[in-house]
């Protein structure tokens, strides 16, 4: 099945008015010398997300003429201080580091915050204070914008080298150094911040294309994200290689030709993810993760918000190895364990939702009967040292996957998805604790190694996951729950381990569903097209193509599912959602 219907440019229609979007520094400048009083002492203060390029809005705002610019980050600690500060929380793994709460204030130096408040306080006309941390030095300000750039630029810029992290120049760093330091900290503290800012911000300016900026007022903004969780949207997707990675996505959504082996799609991921609003023909683009802190009661449901916070607990993703390879053999890390070691309340429980499959696919899932664990732990470690290959084959079991098979791994379990399968995975949310044990001797995307955490992986193996237990409780796990006129509905998961409850449905005709006060996240797994609709009217038709993810808020309560042609064959979507308690 084609899906060349696949929006990758989903877009939530604010207004049909572009007037107050405006799209050139010349025009900001202009738009912000109409905000100042002529003559008066006015301080605006920039604040940016880390990633945003500083030397461009630093440009930008020169337009306000005889302003006094003062970089807010000249009040950070020193590169050493810094490091010695956040040692605990990094750490020397190459990949993980200790999740934990950030104040931004944390990483500035006070003697030298009390210098530039010093500074802001003698200046004269306009002062701009610009920068990350730019809001904390100031304090005070009559004019605050807020420069926001997307986590998938971020990257784009990291792995270009054009973005470093929040105070050390560091741009020349591997992306993964840049990546690893981003994720524990530096976004960490600034959503902390941009959620401390959100009521108070006046303009919110979109930065992810170089030198053609979006700014529209804060109150729009905070109407934007309004607006999208009162009816079912998608984030924006994006598309990355991988030494794995195959040819379906490429194929079924168009993609480009250039980049080899696309591996991952994050298609619901709002901690990495963007939304795209529409102003009339203008565009803004903004991370999803706001919508989570600024809406999570309405988003994500009261008995969600008090398990979890203001967190996303689902993720719908695709794993690609179709003509490519397998998957790292790998394991997550149990409940416990993540809690101790790295400060995470969850794991990630997870599932393989096979989208399309070979004829020769497999799922590697839970060890053979009666293997030794200290022999495989001793292969293992032997495959790391320059001895030989791994024989997964020996110690793991190979499950034929076809076309709509559904696989359970709660944590704990061994496994990865082989070669020639295409994988929605449905997971829990909690960042990037993936243990791999074998990466059947390949290099990765940067021509080295992938790190293997073998230590932490065979901790948390559970070694009575064999055959008979994975047969009898993650594979075919396939009841009907209910039926009706042109329907039926079965349960495909999750186990009883897991927090996730998977349902699918097939239809001909109409389908009501309800969040039951918690969020739904879809996907259409069979069909072409279908459209999403409120019995009461509540939110406009919403139309979804084959493979697209979307989400439900948990506010939208009813909503009905149908096929928008007349169709004899079933279609079909998998929902998750988070089981009560």
């Amino acid at each position: 099945m084609k899906a060349l219907n696949y929006d990758m440019h989903p877009t939530i229609r604010v207004s049909d008015d572009g007037s107050g979007c405006v799209t050139s520094w010349a025009a900001i400048a202009q738009e912000l010398r109409g905000r100042l009083a002529c003559g008066q002492r006015t301080v605006v203060v920039a604040e940016f997300y880390p990633g945003v390029d500083t030397e461009e809005i630093r440009a930008g705002l020169a337009g306000i003429a005889d302003a006094t610019l003062i970089l807010a980050e000249q009040a950070l600690k020193s590169p050493d201080e810094l490091a010695k500060f956040l040692a605990p929380w990094l750490g020397d793994d190459p990949v993980f580091g200790r999740m934990t709460a950030w104040d931004l204030g944390s990483l500035f130096d006070p003697a030298k915050t009390e210098q530039i408040r010093s500074e802001i306080a003698a200046a004269c006309g306009v002062v701009v204070v610009y920068g990350t941390g730019a809001a904390f030095v100031a304090e005070h300000w009559e004019l605050l914008l807020y420069c926001d750039v997307a986590r998938w630029e971020i990257q784009q810029r990291q792995r270009a080298h054009k973005a470093g992290n929040i105070g050390v120049n560091n741009a020349s760093d591997t992306p993964a150094q840049l990546y690893k330091r981003a994720y524990f900290i530096d976004w960490r503290a600034a959503d902390a911040e941009k959620h401390r800012l959100h009521a108070a911000i006046d303009l919110y300016i979109d930065t992810n294309v170089a030198q053609h900026p979006a700014m529209i007022a804060g109150a729009s903004y905070r109407e934007a994200l309004a607006k999208a969780v009162r009816g079912p949207f998608r984030v924006v997707p994006f598309f990355d290689p991988g030494p794995w990675g195959g040819e379906w996505m490429r194929r079924h959504f168009d993609l480009p030709a250039g980049p080899p082996n696309f591996a991952w799609c994050f298609d619901c991921v709002p901690e990495e993810n963007s939304l795209r609003f529409g102003f009339g023909d203008r565009v803004v683009e903004t991370p999803a993760l706001p919508l989570v802190h600024e809406h999570a009661q309405e988003l994500l449901g009261g008995e969600i918000v008090k398990r979890f916070g203001a967190e996303f607990p689902i993720r719908f993703d695709f794993l690609d190895t179709v003509e490519g390879g397998n998957l790292s053999l790998q394991v997550h890390p149990l409940r416990d364990y993540i809690a101790e070691h790295f400060g995470m309340p969850y794991t990630q429980d997870e599932s393989y939702y096979m989208m399309d499959a070979g004829p020769d696919a497999v799922v590697y899932l839970g060890l053979k009967q009666g293997i030794d664990a200290g022999r495989m732990a001793k292969d293992l470690e032997a495959a790391q040292s320059d001895g030989p290959a791994f024989p997964a084959e020996e110690y793991v079991n190979a499950w034929p996957a076809k076309k709509h098979d559904h696989f359970l791994i709660p944590a704990g379990t061994v496994h990865c998805s082989g070669r020639n399968g295409m994988v929605l995975e449905i997971s829990a949310t909690p960042y990037i604790f993936t243990f791999k044990l074998w990466d059947w001797a390949r290099l990765g995307m940067n021509g080295l190694p992938r790190p293997i955490h073998l230590k932490h992986g065979l901790a948390n193996i559970q070694w009575n996951r064999d055959r008979d237990w994975v047969k009898n409780n993650l594979v075919g796990q396939v009841r009907e729950i209910a039926r009706g006129e042109g329907w039926r509905e079965e349960a495909t998961g999750l186990h009883e381990l897991e927090f996730i409850e998977t349902r699918r449905h097939w239809f001909t005709g109409p389908v009501l569903h309800d969040t039951g006060g918690t969020v739904n996240v879809l996907n259409l797994v069979e069909g072409d097209e279908i459209v999403v609709e409120s019995p009461e009217q509540a939110f406009e038709p919403f139309v979804v193509h084959y493979a697209e993810t979307f989400i439900v808020p948990a506010c939208v309560g009813r909503y009905r599912i149908s096929p928008t042609k007349k169709t004899d064959k079933p279609l079909g979507t998998i929902k998750a959602f988070v089981r009560s308690l």
